[in-house]
């Protein structure tokens, strides 16, 4: 998910109407007499979906042929489609607040015998919120704005809250919205945008900004983080034109990654296109500066040619007009020169060079916010260390590292994983409908949270916090709407070596050689804060299990046992076991369920006031010696589980629910199972995280501006 795309295929550009397109009536529900047909939910918004089943009086299900009789959404925009298992997909934008679409099933014995429904259809959110996250001090102010799948209509209420889904507060406790307003037009979606006020005093550490439409609100709303150390940060200025020589850490990319179709009278449009960040700058031996990326934003993973123009900021952020087309405010800043190529078994990083133009780069290598608050307490750009970077050994796996990238700005975040075995699928397109092929990673550093990273940030260099040393270099990503994610990174010496074998030359990071420090913006919670829900029944069975433990559960400095839930597996049941010491020696698994290993106190037991997680502290704490044994294990077993379609993933991590112990990290595909899930695996504990499979085109962030869809008629793919 790293290099952004503003994918509109068939979805939005394709389809989108105009006022004057045409509406139609829409007719009453059709009788049934013979057969009943149920629906999921009543109502759905853009692109969701609805399952339909067909039953017959007997209760047992019918067989019948679906469809849509009727819908009063604009005929450009459709009325979406129903499978013929009785799947109904929304459309993707809608001429009106709401809209109504009836669905018709018939006997496939007898036609003559229908049945319908009607659901309501109301316009979803088509991107986050924009920006994702921003650092305010008190009285700040930034700008916040959404964009609605309604052509030419729609409003967006807005709210603040202490949560992502809200919280009650005082009028004004968590600052103040303003200058609301919306824009609209007959050619595009609706665009909203608010101005955000911090609170001259800071009554919490975070405040969430909420878009809600129809009653129905934004997924990911605006992260506000509240700042009394006097630091703004906005991701507004890594997306901007840089003036004069650019800082690093902005937003850039291809001038031909892009896709066009073609409608039926031969004229060409965009569809979608790509970028991500312009990272850090590096020199050869020969003093040659070059500016470094991933391969899939300079290179267009391998599609691209030296030679290629490099703009600064990428064609997400100039309305996906090319340099070579009329109206582009993109500045050509340097020329594709070296790419390790993907397709190859023999490499292993995803990486590329641009050579900047005379004058177009700060050749001291700043990047954007890596410096001290200054004039309105905006971090100033700065140089990180030169040379190659900080070779990471198990003493420095606790450390805070930071990025400055498009799309999120400056984040902080921790080290979850090493020696990370992960799979990356490229494409030849934005749209990712081209595959090109999948590649293996070996060896990667995993970095936490959710919002670390996001699309556009690919290309980002990730520094050690405290010495502003660079560790690696950000090329994907993944999260499950739900709090967890993953961020992976090339070692920064891999991407070197690998770069100069291109080039012919040893290269270096350009930089500073004095150490400094660099503001941690940290975004998601350090560690977990709370047990992840588990059902009653699986609590029943592991409160049996704990109160039989007996002598498997007896031993010095272990202080009794309950029942809990699975940090390593979360939805799992867990045995909590208390123990006075860290170091206690507690079985890995007790009656089939794993072991949480809790340290407190005997009095704190005896009240039934023990603490209700583990001790944690954010990053991988171990011994050499245990994370050495553990990577012998990944490296052992990462083939025969990525094996498995549903694993894409596998390293080495700190357990969360024994932290004393080192485990597996396995990334499952949210959306499937892996043929097994063990508890532990070549003696160590398994740590699952199912997130969405990573992508290095698609992205959520931006639409650019699209022309009337009554003339984008039969649209064929160009490009």
């Amino acid at each position: 998910m790293s290099r952004a795309a503003i994918t509109r295929v068939m979805f939005a550009m394709l389809s989108l109407a105009v006022a004057g397109c045409g509406t139609m009536d829409f007719p009453s529900a059709a009788a049934n007499a013979g057969f009943s047909i149920h629906a999921s939910a009543q109502s759905v918004a853009t692109n969701g979906e609805v399952a339909l089943n067909a039953i017959l009086p007997s209760g047992e299900p019918a067989a019948v042929t679906w469809s849509i009789a009727f819908g009063n959404n604009a005929p450009t925009l459709g009325e979406g489609h129903v499978d013929a298992t009785g799947i109904y997909t929304a459309p993707g934008s809608l001429s009106a607040d709401a809209v109504q679409v009836r669905i018709e099933a018939k006997l496939e014995s007898n036609p003559a015998s229908a049945a319908s429904l009607t659901l309501q259809v109301h316009p979803g959110f088509v991107q986050p919120l924009l920006p994702q996250n921003v650092a305010l001090t008190p009285g700040a102010t930034a700008e916040a704005t959404a964009q609605i799948a309604e052509v030419d209509a729609g409003e967006v209420k807005w709210s603040l809250g202490t949560s992502p889904s809200g919280g009650k507060s005082a009028p004004g406790e968590l600052g103040t919205l303003n200058s609301s307003g919306c824009r609209r037009g007959s050619d595009r979606y609706t665009t909203c945008s608010v101005v955000y006020g911090a609170p001259t005093t800071l009554p919490a550490q975070q405040v969430y900004l909420i878009a809600a439409i129809n009653g129905a609100t934004v997924t990911s709303p605006l992260r506000v983080l509240l700042d009394n150390r006097g630091i703004v940060s906005d991701p507004v200025t890594n997306q901007s034109i840089q003036t004069g020589p650019a800082a690093l850490g902005t937003s850039g990319g291809n001038d031909g990654d892009y896709d066009t179709y073609e409608d039926k009278d031969g004229n060409s449009y965009v569809a979608d296109c790509c970028g991500g960040t312009l990272g850090a700058l590096v020199e050869d031996e020969q003093k040659n500066q070059y500016i470094l990326s991933n391969n899939h934003v300079l290179a267009e993973s391998d599609q691209g040619h030296a030679g290629d123009t490099i703009d600064q900021p990428a064609l997400i952020d100039g309305a996906c007009t090319p340099l070579s087309r009329p109206g582009s405010t993109l500045h050509p800043l340097a020329t594709l020169k070296y790419f390790v190529p993907l397709q190859s078994a023999q490499t292993n990083v995803d990486a590329a060079l641009a050579l900047p133009a005379p004058g177009a780069v700060d050749p001291t290598g700043s990047i954007l916010e890596l410096g001290a608050s200054g004039p309105e307490h905006a971090l100033a750009a700065a140089p990180p260390m030169a040379g190659h970077g900080e070779a990471l050994t198990a003493s420095d796996l606790g450390m805070d590292v930071v990025k400055s990238g498009r799309t999120t700005g400056l984040t902080c975040s921790s080290i979850d994983a090493v020696a990370l075995t992960v799979k990356i699928d490229y494409y030849k397109d934005c749209a990712e409908t081209q595959p090109y092929t999948t590649k293996i990673f070996t060896n990667q550093i995993g970095i936490g949270g959710p919002h670390f990273t996001d699309s556009g940030d690919s290309g980002a260099l990730v520094l050690d916090a405290s010495n502003s040393e660079a560790i690696g270099l950000y090329f994907a990503g993944g999260t499950d709407d739900d709090g967890h994610g993953l961020s992976v990174a090339n070692p920064i010496g891999d991407v070197l070596r690998e770069l100069g074998a291109q080039a012919g030359s040893r290269m270096s990071l350009v930089g500073t050689t004095t150490p400094h420090a660099i503001a941690c913006l940290r975004y998601d919670p350090a560690v977990p804060q709370t047990a992840p829900h588990v059902s009653a029944a699986m609590l029943e069975e592991a409160q049996s299990v704990a109160e039989g433990a007996g002598a498997a559960l007896r031993g010095p400095g272990i202080l009794g046992e309950a029942a809990g839930s699975s940090l390593d597996s979360p939805g799992d049941a867990a045995i909590d076991v208390y123990v006075d010491r860290p170091n206690a020696a507690v079985p890995q698994t007790v009656g089939g369920l794993r072991t949480q290993v809790i340290v407190t106190d005997a009095a704190s037991v005896a009240r039934g006031e023990p603490p209700a997680l583990p001790a944690l502290e954010p990053g991988i704490h171990l011994p050499a010696a245990v994370l050495a044994d553990a990577t012998a294990v990944e490296q052992r077993v990462a083939p025969q589980l990525m094996a498995d379609p549903a694993i894409f993933g596998v390293g080495v991590t700190q357990s969360l629910d024994n932290p004393s112990e080192a485990a597996l990290l396995v990334l499952v595909d949210i959306g499937r199972n892996p043929r097994s899930m063990p508890v532990v695996i070549g003696g160590l504990r398994v740590h699952y995280l199912r997130l969405h499979r990573f992508h290095t085109t698609r992205a959520r962030e931006a639409v650019a501006d699209q022309p009337s869809a009554c003339s984008l008629k039969g649209y064929i793919p160009t490009h």
